[in-house]
């Protein structure tokens, strides 16, 4: 019988933690949007027996839908992690450093701290500021607890909302994430990425952008932690399970400042 980090494959449940990718899907403003167009049409060209092919034109931010920030995707005071000059790591291909294509896949523990479930709620209020007392709480609640190097998923009950592009981008009221004290909390538990529900992984007022990144430049530059956006929680949260299984492998688009990813949360059947 196989096993990975102690789970039973055979009778496990895998859960798809990726948001479906389409034209006119919730992003941030501060990116430009995801595109598809059918270049090629069936019957276009038509081999001499008869087969034909079909083939599309793919156009998208690496910041679109579930995806994962690379460590050189923020800067602060003109330096980004290791305190790496950022004007020195920029060229005409992308990064030539820090880039997504340094993230070494994830196949490993995960906690998942379910923060609406310590009020009772399926969806946190729009911007609503996640604090270290709702981490620690939560972690309690999980009976899990955050270890170095693992990886751990923040809900909000977000991606509930995901078919409602002006509440879940938070055009309207804005939306809830982590504040400066919860990702020092995140930090100091010395983890290796972080993930959440919402566009951005931290909390917003409303509007179409947000004025500063806290909880970026403290993750991403100050203390070298990866960042996954946009994830589809809702069904391991309404597992009620503490801790899964994450595979977190985004493709390795060399200077990418972050890539699509396709998270798989695998838990007990």
């Amino acid at each position: 019988m196989a096993y990975i980090d102690g789970y039973r494959l055979a009778q496990s449940r895998v859960l798809d933690l990726a948001q479906p990718m389409r034209t006119g899907m919730p992003q941030s403003a501060n990116h430009p949007p995801f595109r598809l167009v059918l270049e090629r049409r069936h019957g276009d060209y038509v081999r001499s027996d008869g087969g034909s092919a079909a083939g599309e034109v793919i156009v998208t931010s690496g910041h679109i839908g579930t995806h994962v920030d690379a460590l050189g995707h923020i800067s602060h005071d003109g330096l980004v992690h290791g305190g790496v000059a950022a004007s020195g790591i920029q060229g005409p291909r992308g990064l030539t450093a820090l880039g997504i294509e340094t993230f070494t896949p994830y196949v490993g523990r995960a906690v998942v701290l379910d923060v609406p479930r310590l009020y009772g709620v399926d969806v946190l209020p729009a911007g609503y500021e996640i604090t270290a007392d709702d981490l620690s709480r939560a972690e309690g609640l999980a009976g899990s607890d955050v270890r170095p190097g693992e990886a751990v998923l923040i809900g909000t009950g977000w991606s509930r909302l995901w078919n409602q592009y002006d509440l879940y981008t938070g055009l309207r009221d804005g939306v809830p994430g982590p504040g400066p004290d919860a990702a020092h909390w995140l930090a100091s538990r010395r983890v290796r990425v972080v993930g959440g529900e919402t566009i951005a992984f931290e909390r917003m007022g409303p509007g179409l952008g947000q004025a500063t990144y806290p909880v970026h430049r403290i993750l991403l530059v100050d203390a070298g932690i990866n960042i996954v956006e946009t994830m589809r929680l809702h069904e391991l949260l309404d597992s009620g399970r503490g801790e899964c299984l994450l595979i977190l492998a985004p493709l390795p688009i060399v200077g990418a400042t972050g890539a699509p990813v396709r998270p798989l949360a695998i838990i007990p059947a």
